[in-house]
């Protein structure tokens, strides 16, 4: 059981994990031991999670998900298994966190006057400087 806080727990059925070779260093055990954790959870079959919060976790790990509507996280930081595995899981937590978060809608509002007029200041100034820049005209 995944318990990212008190209301949202995922179970451990929901989670399948499969474990492969790891790239870089690592010895003469390199060969022998698959240490990389690869964790894969199906989002269309999760009853934990409101429908919000799924779709907040679909956009924002858009890349991480693929057309099975499963999330594909891997782990390959540490040289042992176990490590990994709790790798995926904390990456798994903080993910789930930051999607139950809501964002606050954006309230439209006006540029100030004085916004206005240094934008108008600095437009003038920039010309003039540009303007010394040009070959003189004549007339």
């Amino acid at each position: 059981m995944l318990n990212i806080n008190e209301r949202f727990p995922i179970p451990e059925s929901e989670l399948s994990w499969r474990f492969v070779r790891s790239s870089g260093p690592g010895g003469q055990n390199v060969n022998k031991v698959a240490s990389k954790a690869v964790l894969t959870w199906d989002l269309a079959s999760n009853a934990s999670l409101p429908e919000d919060v799924k779709a907040r976790l679909r956009t924002q790990q858009r890349r991480r998900i693929n057309s099975e509507n499963r999330l594909i996280l891997t782990s390959q930081r540490y040289r042992d298994q176990d490590r990994n595995r709790q790798d995926c899981l904390d990456k798994l937590r903080e993910m789930v966190v930051q999607a139950l978060h809501v964002p606050r809608k954006r309230r439209a509002t006006r540029p100030t006057r004085g916004s206005r007029e240094a934008r108008l200041r600095a437009k003038v100034h920039r010309s003039a400087a540009k303007a010394t820049r040009r070959p003189p005209q004549e007339e």
